[in-house]
């Protein structure tokens, strides 16, 4: 049955609103700088199961949990010397680690999909912070969108795919970086990027002093590795130089284009577009081509994102 989806502000009182639906088992959308997170109580195991089946997400694709601060990280989970070092450096932020989960821990095995490490991060989106320091407790939260689907960037795009299906959505604006954290995996000797994402991973060597490898092969051992992901309901024909037939054109730099992520060639203000531009995109319900974008930097998230858009389903 679908229920009645509440908009609340990012006031006291609607973070203290918030705070409580989650208290009680309810589902809530809220803003991060990376994208609007679909959040539950990470330690109800009901409240956890709501998230898959709202967004009809697959139930061998874990959740990133959200936490207030690095402490309440270092109680779930084993902390090897590179976890303070990326956690000083970009904690707060668009940054997720993969960590091994310790033996006594109150998380619902439903957030890790039956693995032995867990997927966590302390956003720095103010409201987020003061939503989670509020609840007290750790927060599992995937991308606010039906599973597969475009993610959420705004809360119109939050209500587009869920309304009906969670209790509320805290409204704060349109997200900042506009593309998920940076996931990297430390249940091992060395850390590996297991999604690009909001953080480059340039940034994320020069803290480590060393370089990384980014993930091989098909296991799923974090979110976000689906091969088909963010997809609009359309085709998605990557690398075009201009729209052919019916298709609209998704621009990069000076081009002539139906809608562009930077007309000036900026990575940062193309990843901040990128899914509002594929919604916009995907309501024509037309083909949608993608001009090509550096693979460098935040280039290598946002051509993750496209190469995932574009994967057969």
């Amino acid at each position: 049955m679908a229920m009645d989806t509440k908009i609340l502000s990012a006031t006291d009182d609607g973070i203290s609103h918030a705070a409580a639906l989650l208290r009680q088992g309810g589902l809530v959308a809220f803003p991060t700088e990376t994208v609007y997170g679909l959040g539950a109580d990470a330690t109800n195991g009901q409240a956890v199961a709501g998230i898959y089946e709202a967004k009809g997400r697959p139930s061998f694709n874990p959740l990133i949990v959200h936490l207030s601060d690095a402490g309440m990280a270092r109680n779930h989970v084993d902390w090897p010397d590179a976890a303070e070092i990326l956690a000083t450096a970009f904690w707060p932020g668009p940054l997720t680690m993969v960590l091994p989960l310790r033996n006594q821990q109150n998380l619902s095995p439903l957030v890790t999909a039956g693995l032995n490490s867990v997927a966590l991060r302390v956003p720095m989106h103010p409201a987020a912070r003061r939503l989670l320091a509020e609840f007290g407790g750790p927060v599992a939260a995937p991308s606010a969108n039906p599973s597969g689907r475009i993610s959420a960037t705004t809360a119109n795009h939050v209500m587009a795919g869920l309304n009906g299906r969670i209790a509320a959505v805290l409204d704060d604006g349109p997200c900042s970086v506009g593309l998920e954290s940076t996931i990297v995996g430390l249940t091992g000797p060395d850390p590996v990027v297991l999604r690009a994402g909001g953080l480059p991973q340039e940034a994320i060597e020069a803290a480590l002093g060393r370089p990384v490898q980014t993930a091989q092969g098909s296991e799923i051992i974090a979110p976000g590795q689906l091969a088909s992901h963010y997809a609009p309901d359309a085709a998605v024909r990557l690398n075009a130089g201009k729209a052919r037939g019916d298709e609209v054109l998704l621009g990069f730099g000076p081009m002539q284009c139906d809608l562009n992520l930077s007309a000036s060639g900026d990575l940062s203000e193309a990843a901040a577009n990128l899914f509002g531009h594929l919604h916009q995109l995907n309501s024509t319900r037309r083909p949608i081509a993608v001009a090509p974008v550096p693979m460098q930097g935040l280039g290598r998230a946002i051509n993750d994102r496209l190469q995932r858009a574009a994967a057969p389903r």
